[in-house]
């Protein structure tokens, strides 16, 4: 017999969690942030910052995160400068400190990408151009691999388009992954140098602050004590719920159906407006997935797991992570003055990223799928 889960905003799943339990729950996650940001001062940060400096920010993004969103589906029941003063603040926390870990995540990514496409284990270092021999080697993350020339008589055994374009792809990956190298690298270093800023900076310490009497004292309201939690996480997940109803769900749910590719080709720089809709979605799921956090008292998330749900953000954050990955290769094949087997590459490594992100979406529609007919 399939194992049956409680939806925590059922009214008859359980006793009615009132502010108490959200204090308690806001408590907890400032604890945390405060405990992160222990550790992270203790740990220190070098150019690239240490291991343990790395799991403190992790940790410091995750507490912001849960603070802001119980923040934003509770609102009514907290004071309400309060929360429109913290929320902005603890996001810049948040943001500022993702950006050094989401660059070197597509950056593996993509060197990931441009290695399985070049069809070897290692791509060919190339002389000349935009990378060095050192400077392809690196970006294969393998050492150079020779150039041994094909006999004459093997033209007359593969065809010639095949050739060409496997040619192309093998030439163009090495200098291809040494710009990404250079532009990510260079990316990734500003951001971990403006999270250390940040750190230091007089606004950070004011939202330690704020964090450190909220850790003490929650602001909520008169009537917070006695209000049922369980309606305000029920708007949260019949938001998520109207917003999955606007997408093509029909439409993902057919693999390969090409529907990312569509304007593949424009000139314009902006980030794919067909994306939008999907990277909402997966903001309100975090959402929804944050009240359940608050009204069962779990501080971390860890004690109950809506496998379900899991998946399905799985599969959204996959699909950010390779919309955002194509944005980096078509931004990587305007820059001036590269060679065509470059530019050729990172077409190709473009529309690998974009079949990612037809790919994500399939996965959400299955997984959001199941959920939705485990509720009957």
């Amino acid at each position: 017999m399939a194992q049956q889960h409680l939806d925590p905003t059922d009214p008859v799943a359980g006793p009615a969690p009132t502010g108490d339990a959200l204090a308690g729950y806001l408590r907890a996650q400032a604890t945390e942030f405060l405990r992160a940001l222990r550790l992270h001062r203790e740990t220190g940060s070098g150019a690239s910052g240490s291991e343990g400096s790395v799991d403190a920010a992790r940790a410091l993004r995750r507490s912001a995160r849960r603070i802001s969103a119980s923040l934003h589906t509770f609102q009514s029941l907290l004071d309400t400068d309060w929360c429109e003063g913290m929320r902005p603040e603890l996001a810049w926390v948040s943001g500022t400190l993702a950006m050094e870990h989401a660059y070197t995540a597509r950056l593996e990514r993509l060197l990931g990408a441009l290695h399985r496409l070049s069809g070897s284990t290692a791509l060919p270092a190339q002389v000349g151009g935009e990378a060095s021999p050192a400077a392809g080697s690196r970006a294969a993350g393998a050492a150079p691999v020779p150039q041994r020339a094909a006999p004459r008589h093997a033209e007359l055994r593969t065809p010639p388009t095949s050739t060409t374009e496997r040619g192309n792809l093998t030439v163009g990956a090495a200098k291809a992954g040494a710009l990404l190298d250079r532009q990510l690298t260079l990316a990734r270093t500003r951001a971990h140098s403006a999270a250390l800023q940040a750190l230091g900076s007089s606004r950070f310490h004011a939202i330690a602050d704020k964090v450190a009497v909220l850790a003490s004292e929650v602001p909520l309201t008169r009537s917070a004590a006695g209000t049922d939690l369980r309606p305000l996480a029920t708007a949260a997940k019949d938001r998520l719920t109207d917003a999955v109803a606007a997408l093509p769900l029909l439409t993902a749910g057919h693999p390969y159906n090409a529907a990312a590719l569509v304007h593949g080709l424009s000139p314009d720089t902006v980030p794919h407006p067909q994306d939008a809709p999907w990277h909402q979605v997966r903001l309100l799921l975090r959402l929804h997935r944050y009240a359940r956090e608050a009204i069962r008292g779990e501080p971390n998330g860890t004690s109950v797991v809506d496998l379900r749900l899991l998946s399905a953000g799985q599969a959204l954050n996959r699909h950010r992570d390779a919309s955002e990955a194509a944005a980096a290769a078509a931004q990587a094949a305007r820059t001036p003055r590269i060679a065509p087997a470059t530019a050729y590459a990172l077409g190709v490594l473009h529309a690998d990223q974009r079949h990612e992100v037809e790919a994500a979406r399939f996965a959400f529609q299955q997984a959001w799928q199941k959920e939705a007919v485990s509720t009957r």
